[in-house]
């Protein structure tokens, strides 16, 4: 397992102009979230600041074997089947400060440098 960062950001179904809450779905999209934080695969996530009320941009902090697990995983997420997220990047995530916080959330040992 390895810690990725994971952008996603609005898709071509966004409603433009309505932030997050006026989105359809968005009690569906937030339970799918839950349940992928509940299980440790994410570990943290929102918006970036002020996008919550425009064009969404959001950021993930998730634990997963590769890219290809991430992609699978998120596929899953109402609003990316819906045209309403999309994922707009993913890459690996070198933990250098604060390992010790995340890995007791995420269930593993402390990393060692």
């Amino acid at each position: 397992m390895g810690y990725f960062a994971v952008t996603r950001e609005a898709g071509p179904a966004w409603t433009d102009g309505q932030g997050i809450t006026a989105q359809p779905r968005l009690e569906q999209h937030a339970a799918f979230m839950d349940t992928l934080a509940g299980t440790g695969f994410v570990l943290f996530a929102g918006p970036l600041s002020g996008t919550e009320k425009g064009r969404l941009r959001a950021l993930l902090i998730v634990d997963a074997d590769n890219e290809t697990e991430i992609r699978q995983r998120l596929a899953d997420d109402p609003w990316a089947l819906s045209g309403h997220l999309r994922t707009a990047g993913i890459e690996p995530w070198n933990l250098f400060v604060g390992a010790e916080r995340i890995n007791t959330l995420s269930g593993q040992a402390p990393a060692r440098h």
